[in-house]
């Protein structure tokens, strides 16, 4: 998920416990910064679990751990510039040089991106059954892609981003059973599964949409881009989508 710097702060100061909190801001003080964009890009991936005395903080090394979570960052961030964005050229990628993930306790949503750093919920890992890393790491591939993706400076309406990075799960193969289907949902930026598929709809139409999509939101967002892409506004296109799948 991510979210706006007030209400993420906002939700970090109620939701984390004070422990978590000093815990984070000591660590991410004493790790080194990204330095920018290279010619060759590589990414270092950190883990950290802030809360391992916890249950959830215990389940995560338990059922997850850290090497695993590690080698899942590094499989989802190549997925992400090759498949999901093409940016096959560094200088069309993000420059990230380093992503810190932290197991921290905290009530709401699963997952918190902030910058090139991601907070993952111990909450969330206690509760998860049955196979645990297959679920941890389709998390992991929403997350990822809100790292990299490109978002109009902050201009891009919220649930288009959410609907971006549910399509890179979806295109994943880690999209879960309550996945919506296609056709479903009220309005195409009504975020997250519901935008995702009509992103995969529009795919359809125009190959490689949303990294064509992706690319022209680097500096700035334009609801007509999708006309620019497809040659169909975007309410004409959800019309279209809706009658083809009898929702």
């Amino acid at each position: 998920m991510v979210l706006h710097s007030f209400f993420l702060c906002t939700l970090l100061t109620i939701s984390l416990s004070f422990h978590g909190i000093t815990a984070l801001r000591q660590l991410s003080d004493s790790l080194p910064k990204s330095a920018g964009p290279t010619k060759a890009r590589h990414v270092e991936y950190q883990v950290i679990n802030v809360v391992p005395t916890t249950p959830g903080g215990i389940s995560f090394d338990n059922k997850i751990g850290i090497p695993f979570t590690k080698e899942i960052m590094r499989t989802s961030n190549n997925f992400i510039w090759s498949v999901v964005f093409q940016q096959n050229d560094p200088s069309d990628q993000k420059p990230v040089d380093l992503i810190i993930l932290y197991i921290a306790e905290f009530e709401g949503p699963t997952g918190i991106q902030w910058g090139t750093n991601i907070n993952v919920s111990s909450l969330y890992v206690k509760g998860l059954e049955g196979d645990v890393k297959w679920q941890f790491t389709g998390l992991m591939y929403h997350e990822m892609t809100h790292v990299f993706q490109w978002d109009g400076e902050g201009t891009a309406p919220l649930m288009l981003i959410e609907g971006i990075a549910d399509y890179a799960l979806l295109i994943s193969s880690y999209a879960p059973s309550q996945f919506p289907k296609k056709g479903e949902g009220d309005k195409w930026d009504e975020g997250y599964g519901i935008t995702a598929r009509f992103l995969e709809y529009c795919d359809g139409i125009t190959p490689s949409f949303v990294a064509k999509l992706n690319k022209m939101m680097r500096v700035k967002y334009d609801v007509k881009y999708f006309e620019k892409l497809t040659g169909k506004p975007v309410d004409q296109l959800w019309k279209e989508y809706k009658a083809k799948y009898g929702h």
